[in-house]
């Protein structure tokens, strides 16, 4: 038996996985664990709970990989630091930030409190770009693709291209550091007042309430080239004068000041957070966008013209843009696509194990990912217990009037919060921790934005769809798995899926196949039965905080919004005076 630990530490996501004899069988984020969104530090709770879950300890592991190795492109890194000597001290402290990872096995003995004799593992650093390739090649049905990851940076490459075949990925291309697609993404968001790590999910969702009234300028910071991209320096504080993104005492991230006086100058004064969104704002979020799957697809066609394939495997960051994502097949030439559900810097841990496992040890034991249910489960009885301690009513059901009971409270216009079997990996909650609702009631998004989730207005939705009913209701049908992308829907639709209907007609759905989830599958087939919609909304279990992970803290959102029922393992919790909403 092999064991290979993955981990991405002291940077965004910070996460843990688990891959035995070339499977993976456990990855957590260690914010759902400790609670703090995004957290950088180490993930020691996450690390310990995945050798839980896999059975195995810190004896049994043989290789820990980790996505960053300081050693890449060295070259390059030394190259801009002559040419910026005065960015020199702030290079050297980013450098210094991220330098206990160098001997994992004295950080790992001091942070998880195992004596040193007991880590028998090798140590492998992969490269970051090359550990988000992994996660989604290594996990995608195919011996051959192209792939592609684009993100802020890593180990100081912002885009890399790479031909996947077989059991090895080689690299058709580099784009270094400055010129990052990712950068200019983070740079809008924050001018426009999301400067929280994260928040370019919402400016996505705010880019169709704008115009294309400043074209010119987003044309004007970056330059397409046969090479890839460029940003205009203008537009940027130089990487280096400051260090970007820094981690508080509390392992969250904070991210420092991107855009130049350049950028005031052009706009006016940035928005302060939480102040009123003006028409400038919602332009530059449409621009921003604009210019984001410009060059998206730009790198996406060079890619296709160095390795002519069908299939992309895609990662890091910015490919969870699921708005550029839905386009690119009427944009490129590439009919399928392969992302992983964590695609952000969290899949590093299980890119850079996937990445041992299949290229160091030569496992040739390929896994194809059949849904993103690796993380903790909890028994019936640990379920009830918690029921019972917080004094929250319950009934037991069997598997058919649970659906039963679920699906009346939908069509009656009751919220459901949803807890059942592993957790999700990635950001997404995928039917395992989610929020329910019915999609067609008019008044449904307020609900549910009033009573639990207080998000912004402008923010959509989701639709987790029978998988059979996907080209029914929208104008692809591409599966979407794990909502990476957004597609039309079909006028016929609209009206009936008011509550996931974006303002541009767009949907950010979840296709659901009967054997990746048989029990959520039932369940929205329930509600097809008496409905004639083949939809559920879905959002995420939570409240302004990471999604719950136990059954604790779905208890306590319940206890303390406005959520109608509780549906948690066997269990149906209703609030007295319950009506519809």
């Amino acid at each position: 038996m092999s064991v290979v630990l993955g981990i991405n530490a002291f940077h965004p996501g910070a996460a843990a996985a688990v891959v035995v004899d070339g499977h993976p069988v456990a990855a957590i984020a260690e914010e759902r664990l400790n609670r703090v969104k995004y957290y950088a530090k180490f993930p020691k709770l996450a690390i310990q709970r995945c050798l839980e879950m896999a059975g195995v300890t810190w004896r049994d592991v043989d290789a820990v990989a980790i996505g960053r190795d300081a050693s890449a492109n060295v070259n390059k890194k030394i190259e801009y630091a002559l040419k910026n000597p005065s960015n020199l001290l702030n290079l050297l402290k980013i450098k210094r930030s991220r330098g206990r990872l160098d001997d994992l096995r004295a950080l790992i003995a001091t942070e998880c409190d195992v004596p040193t004799a007991s880590l028998r593992f090798n140590q492998h650093n992969i490269e970051h770009h090359l550990a988000h390739t992994a996660s989604s090649y290594f996990v995608s049905p195919w011996d051959h693709a192209a792939g592609i990851t684009i993100d802020g940076s890593g180990d100081f490459v912002t885009c890399l291209l790479s031909e996947c075949r077989g059991d090895t990925i080689e690299t058709k291309r580099r784009i270094f550091v400055p010129h990052s697609l990712g950068s200019l993404y983070t740079m809008i968001c924050q001018f426009i007042g999301y400067g929280t790590y994260g928040d370019e999910g919402k400016v996505m969702g705010l880019a169709p309430l704008g115009t294309d009234r400043h074209r010119a300028l987003f044309d004007d910071m970056i330059t397409l080239t046969t090479k890839g991209l460029e940003l205009n320096p203008k537009y940027f504080v130089p990487f280096g004068a400051n260090q970007g993104m820094t981690i508080r005492d509390n392992g969250e991230m904070e991210l420092q000041r991107h855009y130049s006086d350049l950028v005031v100058d052009k706009f006016g004064l940035p928005r302060v957070r939480h102040a009123e969104l003006t028409d400038r704002d919602k332009d530059l979020a449409f621009g921003l966008q604009r210019v984001f799957e410009t060059a998206y697809f730009h790198l996406l066609n060079l890619l296709h013209r160095l390795v002519p394939s069908d299939r992309v495997v895609m990662a890091g960051g910015c490919a969870l843009n699921s708005v550029a994502n839905g386009k690119l097949f009427g944009e490129t030439p590439f009919r399928e696509t392969c992302i992983q559900p964590a695609a952000g810097d969290e899949g590093l841990a299980l890119g850079a194990a996937l990445y041992v496992s299949n290229i160091f040890l030569k496992e040739k034991k390929r896994f194809v990912m059949q849904n993103a249910y690796l993380g903790p489960e909890f028994s019936d009885d640990a379920i009830q217990r918690d029921l019972e301690r917080s004094g929250v009513p319950f009934a037991r059901c069997d598997r058919g009037a649970l659906l039963d009971e679920t699906v009346v409270d939908l069509v009656a216009g009751r919220v459901v919060g949803w807890f059942q079997g592993r957790m999700e990996w990635g950001p997404r909650a995928l039917g395992n921790r989610s929020i329910l609702a019915h999609p067609g009631l008019p008044d449904m998004k307020d609900v549910l934005n009033a009573r639990i989730k207080h998000r912004e207005w402008f923010r959509p939705f989701a639709p987790s769809i029978l998988a059979e009913h996907q080209s029914d209701v929208f104008e692809h049908d591409h599966p979407s798995p794990y909502m990476l992308h957004v597609y039309k829907i079909r006028p016929a639709w609209r009206e009936k899926l008011v509550a996931v209907n974006h303002v541009d007609d767009t949907g950010r759905l979840q296709t659901v196949a009967r054997d990746e989830n048989p029990l959520y599958y039932d369940l929205i087939q329930k509600f097809f039965e008496k409905t004639g919609i083949p939809v559920i909304l879905n959002t995420s279990f939570n409240e302004n905080e990471p999604i719950v992970c136990a059954p604790q803290e779905a208890i306590d959102c319940y206890r303390r919004t406005k959520m109608d029922t509780l549906v948690i393992g066997p269990f149906v919790c209703r609030k007295q005076n319950q009506g519809a909403a």
